[in-house]
């Protein structure tokens, strides 16, 4: 009997020395859950910031009040090729990259670093392809000393409506590349058409273990996007309010007549609610099952420019509660452009109420 007891205390002893290994997958798992709910910095691309590199609306007051409000990461979109097209030193855009990584440290938020806007397409993918790598190997010798824990990067912002198989044969080199100098550092990647929820749905998983699926989240289109110049005459119908009620709903746009728009004017009554946001979000959730890997929501928000203040909340809440259920983490878009959640300049007395209520701040940090 005592020799018995013995050899169980010894197996028990060798279990608890050694442990059964993290695998690299269980890592992701963890390292997504770590970005919580985060907010996007769009300075350091030119469509959303006109003077890039020459002005920088992004104070070390604004990483304070991004602590303040709750949110544990943020997602920095550097355009890249933008600055390489016009002969812009890479040392001087690293320099503002450091800058948020400085005050992302003394705050405590994990960093994205977003490969934003790029070029790539079907037709010139294998001239463009390794441009991207070599902007990331800079990249990744660069903070390759940064914590994993601490530091993601994701490989390409919204590939267009491109083949996916062309995508996906790009992103495997890309991944690879950048495995050949790290081989710690969680990825993040998104599918094709615009890191649409549809394509994710349809993609196959890469075969690196240690990667974060994102898709952008702005369903129903015709609320998020209404009266956005930059999209056309298909959200030309603004006013729209969120969910869909039949009482204060605008009539349509002329100018939408004819264009996909029209359809969606039409099919908002039963896509604009809360349940149609859950049915979208669910696809990709099932998908991330499906191949048991962590997502992520990278973009969701509301062009504020046009839609009501109320229904801006309400759309938010939704979708962060939807996401907040599903246990996927959520990247706001974004933090004071176009797309802010602030009324005005950001500052606590520039949120509203709802608004507050939408994104969990209750005030007490």
């Amino acid at each position: 009997m005592l020799i018995i007891i013995s050899i169980i205390i010894v197996r028990a002893t060798i279990a608890k020395s050694n442990p059964t290994p993290v695998t690299e997958r269980q890592v992701a798992f963890k390292r997504a859950q770590s970005l919580g709910n985060g907010v996007s910095l769009s300075w350091l691309e030119q469509t959303w910031n006109k003077d890039v590199l020459s002005v920088n609306p992004i104070k070390s007051t604004d990483f304070a009040l991004i602590k303040k409000l709750g949110f544990k990461s943020i997602r920095l979109p550097v355009a890249f090729a933008y600055f390489q097209q016009r002969n812009i030193p890479v040392e001087k855009v690293f320099t503002h990259i450091d800058e948020v990584l400085k005050q992302c440290t003394v705050y405590g938020l994990k960093l994205i670093i977003d490969y934003h806007y790029g070029n790539l397409n079907d037709t010139n993918y294998i001239t463009e392809t390794p441009k991207i790598i070599n902007q990331w190997l800079l990249l990744t010798k660069r903070y390759i000393r940064e914590s994993p824990e601490k530091v993601f990067f994701e490989l390409y912002n919204e590939p267009p409506h491109m083949s996916p198989k062309v995508w996906k044969d790009a992103a495997y080199n890309i991944v690879t590349a950048i495995r050949n100098v790290d081989k710690k550092r969680t990825l993040i990647v998104g599918a094709s058409n615009f890191n649409s929820i549809y394509e994710l749905s349809r993609m196959e998983r890469l075969a690196d273990e240690n990667i974060i699926y994102t898709f952008h989240f702005y369903e129903p289109f015709f609320f998020t996007h209404q009266g956005a110049d930059w999209v056309g005459s298909q959200v030309a119908t603004t006013g729209v309010p969120f969910p869909y009620n039949a009482q204060t709903y605008p009539p349509i746009n002329p100018k939408v007549i004819g264009t996909w728009g029209e359809q969606n004017y039409y099919q908002y009554k039963k896509d604009g609610n809360e349940q149609s946001v859950h049915d979208k979000l669910q696809i990709v959730k099932n998908w991330s099952a499906k191949y048991d890997v962590p997502i992520l929501c990278g973009e969701y928000g509301v062009y504020n420019k046009y839609a009501d203040a109320d229904s801006r909340c309400r759309y938010i809440k939704a979708v962060r509660t939807n996401l907040k259920i599903m246990g996927i983490p959520g990247i706001l878009w974004d933090y004071n452009a176009n797309f802010s959640i602030f009324n005005g300049p950001a500052a606590i007395n520039n949120l509203s109420d709802c608004m507050k209520q939408a994104i969990d701040y209750n005030g007490a940090k």
